[in-house]
């Protein structure tokens, strides 16, 4: 059973810094990795703050470009989310996500709808 698994999710100071880590069953098949994460309003759709894709290209949404950076750990089967500077409209659940395929893709993998592989989520709340 594929499952993605997240952690690291809290609360911080506006400022401050998290680090959310998201386990994959393996990297083989995925052409891309993401975080996405959903506005507490009703009706908010899950967008893509960062995304991870083929030759380890990094993406990033405007709203967190320079602030936060996706990695991951091949050995540990791992994908990062450093999240630094951090400001209250970060305040979020996050999801950790991956697009599975034997098909060969390098395209852009910032697109929300690209992902067909999602973890439960882990809330993150930054307080000002």
């Amino acid at each position: 059973q594929w499952q993605l698994v997240e952690s690291g999710g809290g609360s911080a100071q506006a400022g401050g810094s998290l680090r959310l880590s998201c386990t994959v069953p393996t990297f083989t098949n995925i052409r891309c990795m993401a975080w996405l994460r959903q506005a507490p309003a009703a009706g908010t759709e899950r967008k893509v703050v960062a995304a991870l894709g083929s030759e380890d290209i990094t993406e990033y949404s405007e709203s967190v470009k320079g602030r936060f950076n996706i990695s991951k750990d091949n050995a540990k089967n791992t994908l990062y989310l450093q999240m630094s500077s951090l400001k209250p409209e970060d305040t979020s659940m996050y999801y950790c996500a991956t697009y599975n395929t034997i098909l060969s893709y390098d395209g852009t993998c910032i697109t929300s709808a690209r992902y067909n592989k999602f973890g439960q989520g882990t809330q993150v709340t930054v307080s000002s």
